[in-house]
């Protein structure tokens, strides 16, 4: 067995709810055009019985774009998936991560570390399903599981069912007495035993993600890794991107600029307006784009206040772009 090579993983963007939407992901293209990029979280039946145009529609611009599902149903993740697949999507991933209270009641997300064998029926049926690779992003232990014994149990359990690539977020999650947003931040990070990981499967395509604030942290920490995810920081601070290409890809970065990214975004912007899609939507995205520069706040509150406006479409921007001086802008 070895890793699906078909894509090129060495960095891309966690799926997020409520966060990497379409507009946020067509954002992310601007600024990387080789970072893979993941959907928020589909839940399969809504995909099945549901309108999945509106759930996972997207523009070509965004690829490679993978599809994240939560499932817990073999034959139903096997729709979704080839829901999925007809779309255009380059990868389908399961999500055995998010310990919401929502996604327990639906038996999926992280709880599903505790069925390993029920994972590996639903990635098989998956993978008889689609032609496009199936992955799996999971944490590393729920509760008062042991982290080594649970991970690589659950490694070796899901991969004998054919899937050759993970992404382990290096924490636990407790899935009882912590909130989701907790999890993100209060059980330690492990990226030691997500290194012995690798080091004892070799054969496997192991991603580190999980608390990854910078490209210097994610190339650090992943190194004898086969690449990294890094979540709400290409959120908080999308400019975290803009030198992925050149320094991991051995490509051209795409703007040199953050002014120029705002530029580089406006036709898609401007496309999307046209169709009736609201500026607020699209430019709750790029909130962080001038993190720590003057002018930001001015920024920030201009989009804020008047991206919401009926009506409101390019002018706000250009409004609000005009608070950061481009002369102090660091590139």
């Amino acid at each position: 067995m070895s890793p699906d090579r078909t894509l090129d993983r060495r960095l891309s963007v966690a799926p997020m709810m409520d966060w990497t939407d379409r507009h946020c992901r067509a954002f992310h293209r601007v600024l990387s055009r080789h970072a893979l990029l993941y959907t928020e979280m589909a839940v399969d039946k809504a995909l099945i019985h549901g309108d999945p145009q509106r759930i996972i529609g997207f523009d070509p611009v965004e690829q490679p774009v993978a599809l994240q599902l939560g499932g817990s149903v073999p034959e139903d993740l096997a729709r979704a998936a080839r829901i999925g697949a007809g779309f255009g999507y380059a990868e389908i991933n399961l999500n055995i991560g998010c310990p919401s209270d929502r996604v327990q009641s639906g038996r999926f997300g992280a709880c599903l570390m505790q069925e390993p064998e029920l994972v590996a029926d639903c990635v098989k049926a998956m993978q008889d399903a689609v032609d496009v690779p199936v992955t799996v992003k999971c944490r590393i232990g729920v509760d008062d599981q042991d982290p080594e014994t649970a991970l690589f149990g659950f490694v070796d359990t899901v991969s004998a069912a054919g899937v050759t690539s993970f992404a382990v977020h290096a924490r636990k999650a407790w899935l009882k007495g912590l909130s989701p947003k907790e999890n993100r931040t209060i059980p330690p990070l492990d990226y030691d035993l997500v290194r012995r990981l690798k080091q004892r499967r070799p054969e496997l395509e192991i991603i580190l993600n999980g608390g990854l604030e910078t490209l210097d942290q994610a190339l650090a920490e992943s190194a004898g890794l086969d690449g990294a995810m890094i979540g709400r920081a290409a959120y908080h601070d999308p400019w975290v991107l803009a030198r992925v290409d050149s320094r991991i890809f051995a490509a051209p970065d795409p703007v040199a600029t953050r002014h120029a990214a705002l530029h580089a975004y406006r036709p898609y912007l401007q496309a999307r307006l046209d169709e009736g899609v609201s500026l607020h939507s699209m430019t709750r995205h790029v909130l962080g784009l001038f993190q720590g520069l003057p002018g930001a706040r001015h920024w920030r509150r201009i989009l804020s206040e008047k991206s919401n406006r009926p009506g409101a479409g390019l002018d706000v921007l250009d409004e609000a772009s005009a608070a950061v001086p481009q002369q102090d802008e660091a590139a």
